[in-house]
């Protein structure tokens, strides 16, 4: 089941999947409008995850990837996702979008999703949209009833994060990681599933236009939230970005 699957690494769908599995990726992705690069998006309120395409931007990006700090992967020992809280929770305060009277989850479909529509009497449970995905290039026409086709990806993952040090914070820090909008994209279900735990050395974005932002944003997480990577993440990192 693809919900038990990913509890393990901090990237969980939609909802659990109606029908068996994931259709209906369309045309690429790649002109959309809306998607805001990550440099001009530090609190991740924008849509998307734009390409960083300007020697100047990249530039940009390789100093705030140069800030991290290194450390060796620890055991995965003790890891639940119950740690960092019950999922999607609109109660994680001080991150944005908390306690706005919906869901975590639906917040990232209202914020990323094109052609909202909403259950009968709701204007936060999104029933249908259109995702231009980042990861993968291409457009999804998402319906719930098909739910596990998208997921949302925690772009540095719970259980990377545990074994990178938040083993050791205090249970309101995990929820306010596990919620915070910078964390947090709506993507292409099969994407993020291979996806799993894994820092950048061991996966990136198939889309490889976003490749730069994707290291930006994972790089902008760990720096909010004082996590050191790996020096092999950092290194792939900064090679995305690299002119």
């Amino acid at each position: 089941m693809v919900f038990a699957g990913t509890a393990l690494t901090g990237c969980e769908s939609l909802a659990p999947p109606a029908d068996g599995g994931p259709s209906g990726s369309g045309a690429p992705a790649g002109g959309n409008g809306r998607a805001v690069s990550p440099l001009d998006n530090p609190d991740g309120t924008e849509p998307g995850l734009a390409p960083v395409t300007t020697h100047a931007d990249e530039a940009a990006a390789r100093s705030l990837i140069g800030k991290l700090t290194t450390k060796g992967r620890g055991p995965r020992t003790g890891y639940d996702r119950d740690e960092f809280g019950y999922a999607w929770m609109d109660t994680a305060d001080g991150v944005p979008l908390a306690r706005n009277g919906c869901d975590t989850r639906n917040d990232l479909i209202r914020r990323d999703g094109r052609n909202l529509r909403f259950r009968g009497g709701s204007t936060c449970v999104v029933t249908s949209m259109t995702l231009d995905d980042p990861y993968t290039g291409t457009t999804i026409r998402w319906r719930k009833q098909r739910a596990a086709e998208v997921q949302i990806d925690h772009v540095v993952p719970l259980s990377y994060s545990w074994q990178m040090g938040s083993s050791r914070w205090p249970e309101s820090k995990r929820e306010q990681l596990a919620n915070d909008a910078l964390n947090l994209i709506p993507v292409e279900g099969r994407a993020n599933s291979a996806k799993g735990d894994s820092g950048p050395a061991s996966w990136l974005p198939p889309n490889k236009r976003i490749r730069c932002a994707y290291a930006v944003r994972f790089a902008q997480v760990a720096l909010k939230y004082d996590l050191a990577v790996t020096s092999a993440d950092k290194a792939t990192m900064l090679k995305q970005c690299d002119d």
